[in-house]
């Protein structure tokens, strides 16, 4: 089965949902990338009690993020492929409005940031893949489920933001971790606020 029938058998079937299924996976689509948001902010304030090594992953994992979504629209740049919603023939009409012509499809950027997101959340908190990952997951699907993206599309664009987060997490927390030691024992105020006292001695 190609990519093109896979997508159309997922929005036929996005179709015969009920309307609050249908409802949900709009909302979802558009917005669900800001509850990973949420669980930056709540994690980098949970970090800051922490020892460097924590607050540095904390510190780390929204920037990655953003990485992997540059990364994601360089690809997506250069290789042009139409969307779906106006490429496949015979598919039912999107769910949600058609991006506009100019915003490629492959890979999906959604994708890749929640690709990214799932995995340095994770790696910052491992007990958090039991969410981030479903999420991500769930993000994936929806964009294909409303029509505006190919299966290839999310599939690859989870599987290059998580990669560019895992790499940049690996590569960056030890010098990042020692950046936050020195930001502690300055004594400048704002600076130790945002990275937090550390663990109680």
């Amino acid at each position: 089965m190609d990519s093109s029938e896979l997508y159309r058998d997922i929005t036929d079937f996005a179709h015969t949902t009920p309307g609050w299924v249908q409802t949900t996976a709009e909302v979802w689509t558009e917005l669900g990338l800001l509850l990973f948001g949420v669980l930056f902010l709540a994690l980098w304030w949970r970090a800051r009690t922490l020892g460097p090594h924590a607050f540095s992953a904390a510190l780390l994992a929204p920037l990655v993020t953003a990485f992997g979504y540059v990364v994601s629209e360089l690809v997506k740049s250069a290789i042009e492929e139409e969307r779906p919603c106006r490429a496949v023939a015979g598919a039912v009409t999107p769910l949600i409005d058609c991006p506009a012509y100019g915003d490629w499809s492959f890979p999906s950027n959604h994708s890749a940031i929640a690709g990214a997101a799932a995995i340095a959340l994770a790696l910052a908190l491992p007990r958090l893949a039991l969410l981030t990952v479903p999420m991500a997951l769930l993000m994936a699907y929806s964009r294909v489920f409303t029509g505006v993206h190919y299966p290839h599309d999310v599939a690859v664009g989870l599987l290059l933001g998580g990669a560019v987060a895992a790499v940049l997490m690996i590569l960056l927390t030890g010098t990042t971790s020692r950046l936050v030691s020195t930001v502690r024992s300055s004594g400048v105020g704002p600076a130790v606020w945002f990275t937090g006292p550390g663990p109680a001695r």
